[in-house]
């Protein structure tokens, strides 16, 4: 019984652990399923496991005093995909920003901050927003943000007033 025990217990960890898997494909549709070559390009994709990084991200955002609005914000969140590109080019960027447009995603803000140029894509389903696509575009790398959930229009206005407030 003990054996059984550890066994389940294994296989319990390695089941959990493999959502948080970083890899050398992308995991954003775009990237993964336009057969594209994208030249040049090192792709770098993480899948965040929501149960261990939630602590950890509301932890951080209450030592850096930030509103308890925001912070409740992060109870929203469903899942997160992080996507680096390295020597990704401009051509990239807008052939992916005309697939999000093309998948009814709308432009809710252009934030420049440090240098680099944030962008703020969100997918409504009625008053519903679902999906949140976050794009930072500096000099060296191009970072996607997916994070999907149920937000409201009023949390993406209060999330895109704290990151101007900085």
């Amino acid at each position: 019984m003990k054996i059984f025990k550890t066994i389940f217990l294994i296989i319990s960890v390695m089941f959990v652990m493999q959502s948080c898997v970083v890899s050398e494909k992308p995991n954003i549709a775009y990237f993964s399923d336009s057969g594209k070559e994208f030249k040049g390009a090192k792709f770098v994709s993480i899948n965040v496991p929501l149960f261990l990084a939630k602590p950890y991200i509301k932890k951080a955002l209450r030592e850096d005093g930030e509103d308890e609005d925001l912070i409740r914000l992060v109870k929203k969140v469903s899942k997160i995909k992080v996507l680096t590109v390295e020597n990704g080019d401009r051509n990239m960027l807008r052939d992916f920003a005309n697939y999000l447009n093309n998948n009814n995603y709308e432009e809710w803000a252009m934030i420049k901050h440090n240098g680099d140029n944030v962008n703020i894509r969100v997918k409504q389903k009625g008053d519903a927003i679902k999906n949140m696509m976050i794009t930072v575009n500096s000099d060296k790398e191009l970072v996607f943000v997916d994070i999907k959930g149920n937000f409201t229009a009023d949390d993406i206005s209060r999330l895109i007033a704290s990151a101007k407030d900085k």
